[in-house]
């Protein structure tokens, strides 16, 4: 990877970041790698020179996510169309994705220099309401729900004009196997290895017993309707959608994934195990 410009986004509201950003851009330039942020981050931080979003990602070789989570799949997602490697620098709670902390920073970036580091491409989803706007990608899910939590919402998926399931209840989780320790674990779905080219279908609350989760192929494209009068699309937690009887929302495999750096001896099953409590 060619390295010789950082681009960084700072989770929102970070305004406490700005003396770990400024020691984060001393550790890269020391190894002679330009760091840019973009506008936004700097107004948070009260730094002066900023870039729009699209001309960080135009300019940088890699972007560098500071906060959360939910910092790094917003970079992703946003930067979805320069398919730029993003590294998440964890100053959030969970961490399941940002694996290296700023104390870490600076071992990290001499590896990053030796070309001791490795890129994950994880799978994403796609979504569009057909004829109505342009393609969404979500990194983790898309979840179909009702827009009052009064009220229960009637969903029907269909793959190849068979119909998958009918679903009635509170929603149902779309997920890619990265979302699956998210949304889709909490509402009792299943944990997918990340690697895996697979389409999670997790109901949430339903009014039945018998429905369950279902793994799908990758391949498979799915028409999602509704028959209640109006409904919901949140795309991983972040941005939301209506769509009503009248629409198809086509959930589909994204043409390329999201590529994640990481250590090379990052495995997921320490991590799972970490962050999950298994065997405690």
């Amino acid at each position: 990877m060619k390295l010789d410009c950082v681009g960084v986004v700072i989770k929102p509201g970070g305004s406490d970041l700005k003396g770990v950003y400024k020691k984060i851009k001393k550790i890269f330039e020391k190894e002679h790698i330009r760091v840019e942020i973009d506008k936004a981050s700097a107004q948070i931080i009260g730094e002066k020179d900023g870039h729009s979003f699209d001309e960080l990602c135009k300019k940088c070789d890699m972007l560098l996510s500071l906060g959360g989570d939910g910092t790094l799949i917003s970079v992703a997602r946003r930067s979805y169309a320069h398919h730029k490697p993003v590294l998440g620098v964890n100053v959030g709670t969970l961490g399941f994705l940002t694996d290296i902390r700023p104390d870490q920073v600076e071992d990290f970036v001499k590896k990053l220099k030796k070309g001791e580091y490795r890129i994950d491409e994880r799978m994403m989803i796609e979504i569009s309401i057909l004829g109505k706007r342009e393609k969404i990608v979500a990194f983790n899910d898309v979840v179909v729900t009702r827009p009052a939590v009064s009220k229960m919402i009637y969903i029907d998926a269909v793959s190849n004009d068979v119909l998958l399931n009918s679903y009635y209840g509170d929603g149902l989780i779309i997920s890619t196997p990265t979302g699956s320790t998210a949304y889709n674990l909490s509402a009792g779905g299943p944990v997918v290895y990340p690697f895996t080219e697979a389409i999670v279908f997790t109901p949430i609350c339903p009014h039945s017993l018998t429905q369950r989760p279902l793994v799908l192929p990758s391949d498979f494209e799915i028409k999602v309707t509704t028959k209640s009068k109006s409904a919901l699309l949140v795309i991983d937690g972040q941005d939301m959608y209506e769509f009503t009887p009248e629409d198809i929302v086509l959930v589909r495999k994204a043409p390329v994934g999201a590529k994640l750096i990481h250590r090379v001896e990052r495995n997921y099953f320490n991590v799972l195990r970490e962050k999950l409590g298994w065997g405690i």
